[in-house]
């Protein structure tokens, strides 16, 4: 096996291979291990850490380089023939505390095609004055294609989180990739009344930035969630990011609204910036997510010709 693999073992759950720690020696650009981000977390706390590559070897996309680190661990759900090869995160702690951290880092190579995902919503618990930091790293070379498509964070009131997210594009790569963010546990009727919420975006196409986005929310939070020139109240927002490879999205606007205006109790908008579709979602954490995967699975079709679902981890 190229020392750049991993080893696949043999243990399975249902149609999930899970993965061994793989054999990072061939460094990756972009890949945390070589970063210069910190290797250790404070005392008690967790520092999980998840690197893949994607190569196009023999007329498909395989995996090529895995390095993981508890509590983050990524499964290869089985075939499903969808073109994308499909990479499933793992939190195996159920969740993140105050002073945790994160690094995720996805490498697509030339030609290559991959979709990472994650098993469930990421849950952020309460805080007594730390704050959970989450680094996302993200890049597709000439030609490639990436889906990063996530599961909801769900932020328990008094949550603090940063998560910083680096998407780094050739010329003629694609993109489609975003977010959802839960405010509070609704189920038990809580919403996000104070902590901290900083959600950083910056996405650069052949190294130019394309597009900065921050949102900061801090201080007084339940005041800025009810303010109506703010959050107005909602439960929960998204943003889905959509950079095609061709670099042209205009022609992609109406009928990325069209699909928005099928959730009517969803507010919701979508423009075209940077050579950038950026779409946005307030409302109620179900309707939305439904309506977020809908127009991912409209434009991973309307972008690359894939096939108009996600995997099944979406519809559990």
């Amino acid at each position: 096996m190229d020392r750049r693999g991993a080893h696949l073992r043999s243990s399975r759950r249902g149609n999930a291979a899970f993965m061994g720690s793989g054999l990072a020696a061939a460094r990756r650009r972009g890949m945390t291990g070589n970063s210069g981000l910190p290797t250790t977390a404070p005392a008690g706390k967790v520092h999980g850490v998840a690197e893949i590559g994607f190569a196009r070897r023999d007329g498909a996309t395989r995996l090529a380089h895995l390095y993981q680190r508890a509590p983050l661990r990524v499964l290869f759900p089985g075939p499903d023939g969808d073109p994308a090869a499909l990479a499933v995160i793992v939190t195996t702690s159920g969740g993140l505390v105050a002073g945790d951290r994160l690094d995720v880092a996805v490498d697509v190579d030339a030609g290559a095609m991959g979709h990472v995902t994650g098993s469930a919503a990421e849950k952020l618990y309460r805080s007594t004055g730390a704050t959970t930091e989450i680094a996302q790293r993200l890049r597709v070379a000439i030609g490639g294609w990436l889906e990063f498509l996530p599961p909801e964070a769900i932020l328990f009131d008094g949550a603090r989180l940063r998560r910083e997210t680096h998407v780094d594009l050739a010329e003629g790569a694609g993109f489609l990739g975003g977010g959802i963010i839960v405010f509070g546990r609704r189920a038990r009727g809580e919403g996000f009344t104070h902590g901290l919420l900083h959600e950083g975006w910056e996405v650069r196409r052949d190294g130019a930035l394309a597009w900065g986005d921050a949102l900061h929310v801090d201080g007084d939070v339940a005041a800025i969630m009810a303010d109506p020139a703010c959050f107005d109240g909602a439960a929960a927002c998204a943003t889905l990011v959509l950079a095609p490879p061709a670099g042209n999205p205009q022609g992609l606007l109406d009928e990325a609204r069209a699909v928005q205006h099928r959730a009517p109790d969803i507010r919701a908008g979508v423009t075209a910036v940077g050579g950038l579709l950026i779409a946005r979602w307030l409302g109620e954490p179900l309707p939305l997510r439904r309506a977020y995967a809908d127009l991912a699975c409209h434009l991973r079709r309307a972008a690359m010709g894939l096939p108009t679902r996600l995997p099944r981890l979406w519809h559990v």
